[in-house]
């Protein structure tokens, strides 16, 4: 009996995932999470007129969504004053990137992304064949700089750069990514990930005119906005890339409710301020637990805080290990030395206290006592 014919390139893939869920984990444990806080989910949870959005969708979800996303995309192109030809919807940054790829990349095109970035990214590349290449980290920020020359030297098409950046949560002045321009080589793109730019300080967004054909930007809903679940993301870009993206991408890939919450959503900008405060708050209160148990908590321009344990990635993964056996789910950075730290998402008081209660004897443990 014969099976399917693989082509040669699935055949030289592993079947992982580039993330295993928490709900695996709890699958595994045999019992949930008191705190889930490893996936970067916003835990202060969506606008109420969303989640009023999507019931009422609900009712009509007999129906498919809009295939051109035609209301979502003219609310996103108001809200930062360009067309609606600079604009594309997808599954989330998830979707777009795996579109993008299958776009530029074919099998032995060079890409440039940085060591421990995002793994999503480097799934899609070496699921179309491309060839990653990857840069270090300097002082936990990727290196803008490294990663164009990089790209030069191999003839890359896209170069990955997540501003603000997971796993660290460091970022860059916008400013200082529109200058580095320059530097990047021609035909290259720069796939700019500005997934947490709502949680960062003001001047993070470079300032890129949409119509600039070496960028292309990309946002989410699964982040501020708090609906990773509806898994909506969408992109900025040169009229003629955005029009590419109709090749290729699932038409009726969105979801109707997802699209009538995600317009609700970005049209609700005092809850999305009331978010945004209560991230700044988090960050704070997870510097404070990490400086009780003689931790560093490194300056985070996300709704997440990387915290520094003090010594190599075995300790930290035992101190990861040992909180989740308490019921707090993490994760750490893959890539040395970033690897030295556990990455805790910004959440209610409930959920921090829960993280604080567990973390001393998670430490302890992981010392040996």
């Amino acid at each position: 009996m014969t099976g399917p014919r693989y082509t040669p390139l699935v055949q030289s893939l592993p079947a992982t995932v580039p993330f295993v869920g928490p709900e695996t984990q709890e699958r595994t444990r045999g019992t949930p999470f008191a705190a889930r806080l490893g996936a970067n989910e916003n835990i202060f949870g969506p606008s109420p007129r969303a989640v009023e959005a999507m019931a009422q969708a609900a009712a009509e979800i007999w129906k498919y969504g809009d295939a051109e996303n035609h209301d979502l995309r003219r609310a996103l192109a108001a809200e930062h004053g360009v067309a609606m030809e600079n604009i594309v919807v997808g599954e989330g940054i998830d979707g777009l990137l795996g579109y993008l790829v299958r776009l530029l990349v074919a099998p032995g095109d060079a890409v440039v992304t940085s060591e421990g970035a995002y793994p999503t990214f480097n799934y899609h590349v070496a699921g179309f064949g491309g060839v990653l290449h990857k840069v270090p980290y300097r002082e936990d920020h990727e290196d803008i700089a490294a990663l164009f020359a990089r790209a030069a030297e191999v003839d890359a098409k896209i170069v990955y750069l997540a501003n603000p950046d997971n796993p660290m949560g460091s970022w860059h002045r916008g400013a200082d990514i529109a200058a580095a321009l320059d530097g990047l080589p021609e035909g290259c793109l720069l796939l700019l990930d500005e997934a947490y730019v709502e949680c960062a300080p003001e001047g993070t967004a470079a300032p890129i005119r949409a119509d600039d054909a070496r960028v292309i930007r990309m946002r989410t809903f699964s982040k501020a906005y708090a609906m990773a679940g509806a898994r909506v993301g969408y992109a900025l870009g040169h009229p003629d890339l955005i029009a590419a993206f109709h090749k290729v991408r699932n038409h009726f890939g969105m979801n109707r409710a997802a699209q009538a919450g995600a317009l609700a959503a970005v049209q609700d900008r005092a809850w999305l301020a009331h978010v945004v405060a209560q991230i700044d708050g988090a960050r704070r209160r997870l510097g404070e637990i990490a400086a009780a148990n003689g931790l560093t908590a490194l300056p985070s321009a996300t709704n997440f805080v990387a915290i520094d344990c003090g010594a190599d990635g075995a300790f930290a993964k035992r101190v990861l290990e040992a909180l989740v056996d308490r019921g707090v789910f993490v994760r750490m950075p893959l890539a040395e030395p970033q690897n030295r730290c556990i990455r805790v998402s910004c959440g209610p008081e409930a959920e921090m206290a829960a993280f604080a209660e567990a973390l001393p004897a998670a430490l302890a443990v992981a010392r040996g006592g």
